[in-house]
């Protein structure tokens, strides 16, 4: 009887663009740079009043971080994303910051950031990223993952029942997000050619 092998890791982005630093150094360079970029999405934003979750620029921000450095310095990065915004940092979105947000309508879309940034990472670490269409269902996946998250506590803490909390919480963001992916997707295999360019 055969067993199915795991497929064995690959180089991250993150690895392949700086394969000189150290691995601390680099390390600690890429989580820092997955904080900044997600803080920095998240002050691209703006609310509709048919929504309470305000449009901002995170998701893409979230899943192209856990792409380029893969399921531990990608969940890592949100982890310390979350702590420095619920500590007082003003690095969520519109520049709020505080436990309150962590625990309100839109926390489990934050929470939901660490699981996608883990999904796409491993994803990635296994050669999702490589490519225009496999990197499209990468950001899929990890759309799907924060929605799975985001929907039902914005359903608890809000009081919306099941359909209102997707109306209200997934629908409308279709569409932004699918544009986030199509970018996404064709960003990672660029940046593969360049990290293969470099090295060559």
């Amino acid at each position: 009887m055969s067993v199915t092998a795991i497929p064995q890791r690959s180089p991250t982005l993150g690895e392949a663009l700086a394969p000189n630093v150290a691995p601390w150094a680099r390390a600690a360079l890429l989580v820092a740079a997955g904080v900044a970029l997600t803080a920095l999405a998240a002050q691209i934003s703006f609310s509709v009043p048919w929504t309470p979750v305000p449009f901002t620029a995170q998701t893409a921000a979230v899943l192209l971080t856990g792409a380029a450095l893969g399921w531990r310095l990608g969940g890592l990065s949100m982890l310390l994303y979350l702590a420095f915004g619920a500590i007082g940092a003003p690095i969520y979105s519109d520049g709020d910051a505080g436990i309150a947000r962590l625990l309100g309508v839109t926390g489990g879309y934050l929470v939901g950031f660490v699981v996608a940034a883990l999904l796409v990472g491993w994803l990635a670490e296994r050669g999702w990223d490589r490519s225009v269409p496999r990197a499209a269902v990468l950001m899929v996946l990890g759309n799907l993952v924060i929605y799975a998250i985001g929907v039902p506590v914005l359903a608890l803490v809000a009081g919306f029942g099941p359909v209102e909390a997707v109306q209200k919480g997934a629908l409308p963001f279709l569409w932004s997000d699918a544009l986030k992916i199509v970018v996404a997707a064709g960003l990672l295999p660029l940046a593969w050619r360049l990290a293969g360019r470099r090295a060559g």
